[in-house]
């Protein structure tokens, strides 16, 4: 009977509308019982019409396919509308029913076959409580179009409430969707940011590592046999790197926490880098500092350090080196680390991999990216046979 879902209005609606129908027909049963104006035999053939009109009713909540089809649901209005006709043949009573199926017709029928619908069911209605009453009165009129006005307004209302319910239902699922999926991208996009970061994590110090202990035990082969003295101190400086490779994969793997900084200052662990750098590359690295020392958020000293450890470590792969100077600065508005060194330098211009170029580029854009995520900036100045220069800026609240 109710082809749509079911909404508390709605379940309301439908329970006043069997009341209604039920109240209007025993209504009429009763009219035609106790009347003295109506016959034994017209009685009883009222109180069948009734009957028949509130099987034909009921069925429209007793039979599934009335409310799953509209076809079936069309077939039911128009047998209700036969009961409702022979009754109302019956009795003027039979009036007082053609409220109710005031509000079915728009509720069941496309709006283009219900208002017509309506229109000669108020006809209907008026004509016939003429013939039964002789005479048309202005009430007699005026009753049933106002009856029809109401129920089609109360119903097109209620299905533009609906329909403005049921966008707005849409509308909060999209939402919803669109919230799950905006969800999943941020977290794609944090697994890729976090890779990213490892990826330079690992590059700045395990890579590093590794790189200085090949080199080590490469000069320990060349010193070898000539030279023992020599290889074993290479080799005890690649068994010291392995060390500190170790305690950096199992500080992976505890916070991700850089060990050079536990216990010990950024300008510290920055002296003990060049040291180590020197010792294991046979360079004369120098370590110098500038300005009041301040303190610093963690995150500036972990990427100053990460930075320096890669500059570093392309300088001794890549610069053939003799001097590098690596210089803290404490500034009033800014924290800077330079690297320079006195190498053979390279072309910015050319892209990695290319002739004139050397390295495959990801140590200077990792870096650049690490500065970028905390505000800074990094800038690398080269030239071919002039060295390099690669300064690390972050800016920095006055307390």
């Amino acid at each position: 009977m109710y082809p749509t879902v079911l909404t508390p209005v709605l379940r309301a609606l439908r329970i006043c509308m069997h009341a209604l129908v039920a109240l209007l027909l025993v209504l009429a049963a009763v009219r035609a019982v106790v009347g003295d104006d109506v016959s034994g035999g017209w009685a009883a053939l009222i109180v069948g019409a009734v009957v028949v009109t509130g099987g034909v009713y009921a069925a429209g909540d007793l039979v599934p396919a009335v409310g799953r089809s509209r076809r079936a649901s069309v077939v039911w209005l128009a047998a209700l509308t036969l009961c409702w006709f022979g009754l109302y043949a019956l009795t003027a009573e039979g009036i007082w029913l053609a409220f109710p199926l005031f509000f079915l017709y728009p509720h069941l029928l496309p709006l283009r076959f219900a208002l017509p619908s309506v229109a000669v069911l108020t006809a209907v209605a008026v004509t016939g409580y003429a013939a039964h009453e002789g005479g048309v009165t202005p009430g007699m009129v005026l009753g049933p179009i106002l009856g029809a006005g109401v129920a089609v307004a109360t119903v097109l209302g209620y299905q533009a409430l609906y329909r403005e319910n049921e966008e707005r239902r849409r509308l909060v699922e999209d939402v919803v969707a669109a919230r799950t999926s905006l969800a999943a991208a941020e977290r794609h996009a944090g697994v890729l940011a976090e890779r990213e970061r490892l990826a330079r994590e690992i590059h700045d110090t395990l890579a590093q590592g590794f790189s200085s202990i090949q080199l080590l035990l490469r000069a320990a082969e060349r010193a070898l046999p000539g030279d023992p003295v020599g290889a074993d101190r290479h080799v005890r400086l690649a068994r010291v790197t392995a060390t500190d490779n170790l305690a950096e994969a199992r500080r992976f793997v505890r916070a991700l926490a850089p060990s050079e900084l536990e216990g010990s200052s950024l300008s510290a662990a920055l002296e003990r880098l060049c040291a180590r750098t020197a010792a294991e590359a046979g360079l004369d690295v120098r370590f110098h500092r500038t300005g009041e020392a301040a303190e610093l958020p963690t995150a500036y000293e972990v990427a100053l350090l990460r930075i320096a450890q890669s500059a570093l470590g392309n300088t001794v792969r890549h610069a053939a080196a003799g001097r590098v100077e690596v210089t803290l600065s404490h500034m009033d508005a800014s924290v800077t680390l330079d690297v320079v060194d006195d190498g053979r330098g390279f072309d910015p211009a050319v892209p990695p991999g290319r002739t004139g170029s050397s390295g495959t580029g990801f140590g200077i854009e990792a870096m650049r990216t690490r500065a970028a995520e905390l505000g800074g900036a990094l800038t690398v100045e080269a030239a071919p046979g002039q060295g390099t220069a690669v300064a690390a800026s972050f800016p920095v609240v006055a307390r």
